[in-house]
């Protein structure tokens, strides 16, 4: 089950609340899913996102899928996922934050900024959007915080810029998870939903 919803803030920014299974027994988890690159068809039904919410709403945890407002060179974008954390923050007891290509850089740098977290999880992050939206330094940020992370990437990427966010990932000791796939994942939707839905489990649901 997945309802509209509407976040609050200066822009426009609309979103799917996609309801677990259990719902009705009161899900207190949320995973916001943040979609790539808002100039190049991203939106909030991408196939590697809607794929994330179907694993793990099967997992008993809710999903928030947003579109972001009008382009503004990453910084409004970087906006609209905060306040998607923000609205999913008042009315859930644990929230992941969870991101493909250029959404995966919003997810990192702004879990940076949210130490109750309960993780992040960055599916192809390229390293950097504009001189303020930073992948690399988000990383050090998250590492200060000690907010839970996960960096997916794809071995035959050549379109997002992943090398730097990895090796900063490893140099601090932040999971990184490979994938034989290009940057779109063709196939392999479902593994990536998996492998999202394992790393939120057991810091949404005890699992």
């Amino acid at each position: 089950m997945s309802d509209t919803v509407l976040i609050p803030g200066g822009r426009d920014v609309r979103a799917s609340l996609d309801r677990a299974a259990d719902d009705e027994s009161g899900v207190d988890a949320v995973v916001v899913a943040c979609p790539p690159h808002p100039q190049q068809r991203g939106h909030r039904g991408d196939e590697r996102l809607t794929a994330a919410s179907d694993a793990l709403t099967e997992r008993g945890v809710d999903c928030l899928r947003f579109d972001y407002g009008d382009w503004d060179e990453g910084y409004g974008e970087s906006t609209d996922a905060d306040n998607a954390v923000a609205w999913a923050v008042e009315r859930y007891d644990r929230v992941g934050l969870f991101g493909f290509s250029f959404g995966a850089t919003v997810a990192l740098v702004m879990a940076a900024s949210r130490p109750g977290l309960a993780g992040v999880c960055a599916l192809a992050p390229t390293a950097r959007l504009n001189p303020d939206v930073d992948a690399v330094a988000a990383l050090d940020g998250l590492a200060d915080l000690d907010v839970p992370a996960r960096i997916l990437y794809a071995t035959r990427d050549s379109t997002a810029d992943w090398k730097p966010v990895v090796e900063r990932a490893r140099a601090l000791g932040i999971e990184t998870e490979a994938f034989e796939s290009d940057h779109f994942f063709v196939g392999r939707s479902g593994d990536v939903g998996a492998a999202v839905a394992a790393f939120f489990g057991p810091r949404l649901r005890g699992e």
